[in-house]
């Protein structure tokens, strides 16, 4: 059965793929509220930055910036992928610090307040199979205006190439994958919208977040409930993109059909079974 949950938009909360996608143990980083970030407190935490196998989460919270990321230990038992996230933190910190050292100084000159900017990272296993590590990242900002803005990103580790990869491209095309489960997606997405509308989605209506959208455009997961293979296909959608903000994020879990298995790379086929 297609697994449609609901995440907050103000907290940036993403749940397992589905029942049985991922180990007891692993990780799921907590993201901070969106008052975080005007909060000044601690220095920055350097926690197990240089542990192998470790997980690793950094924090800083001052007057000028809000910053967290985090990934946990199944990434950084990876060398490479490790080494990789480790510069993707530093630089989003150091990005991160250069906008808000410059905004703040436009405030100062201009005479407004400024608050401080954030950014919100948080990975976490989807699953963790023999050959293929699989994750999600909760991705949220704040650099002024009415509320921060969140969507996710994802990645699969290829264990025996060494190599990280984009989960779309596992597949033949976009179109390919997206042919192979819209049917699927835009019914379960209009179910868990006419349960926060409290009304079903009509057919034919012209309004654009009635519309379905194309689920290949949005973050795609690969998460497995038999631990050996990817048999699960997870959906996420940000706000905006499928409802108004208040509706929050979108998440639909489908299985792997012989359709999917179609429109795998040759290559990869051998990752993926149908699931149930």
């Amino acid at each position: 059965m297609p697994i449609v949950r609901t995440s907050l938009p103000l907290v940036i909360a993403l749940g397992l793929l589905a029942t049985g996608c991922a180990k007891p143990g692993d990780e799921s980083p907590g993201k901070p509220t969106a008052e975080a970030a005007s909060t000044p407190s601690a220095r920055p935490s350097q926690a197990n930055a240089a542990t192998p196998g470790a997980a690793r989460a950094v924090e800083q919270s001052d007057a000028l910036i809000d910053f967290a990321y985090s990934y946990p230990a199944a990434a950084g038992a990876i060398p490479k992928l490790k080494r990789e996230l480790d510069v993707e933190l530093d630089q989003a910190r150091a990005d991160l610090i250069a906008k808000a050292t410059a905004q703040r100084a436009e405030a100062k000159q201009d005479g407004y307040p400024f608050n401080p900017f954030g950014s919100w990272t948080g990975w976490k296993v989807v699953t963790d199979l023999p050959g293929w590590l699989s994750l999600s990242a909760d991705v949220g900002s704040f650099e002024g205006g009415a509320h921060p803005n969140h969507g996710f990103t994802a990645l699969v580790w290829d264990r025996r190439a060494n190599l990280r990869r984009d989960p779309i491209d596992l597949f033949i095309s976009k179109a390919a994958l997206s042919a192979a489960i819209r049917k699927d997606f835009c019914a379960a997405l209009d179910r868990e919208r006419g349960k926060r509308r409290g009304a079903p989605v009509q057919p034919g209506s012209t309004d654009q977040f009635d519309a379905c959208i194309d689920p290949a455009e949005s973050t795609v997961i690969l998460g497995s409930s038999n631990r050996t293979t990817f048999d699960r296909i997870g959906v996420l959608v940000g706000p905006y993109e499928a409802g108004p903000y208040v509706e929050g994020d979108y998440e639909v879990t489908l299985p792997v059909t012989p359709a999917v298995l179609a429109a795998v790379r040759p290559e990869f086929r051998a990752a993926f079974t149908a699931g149930r």
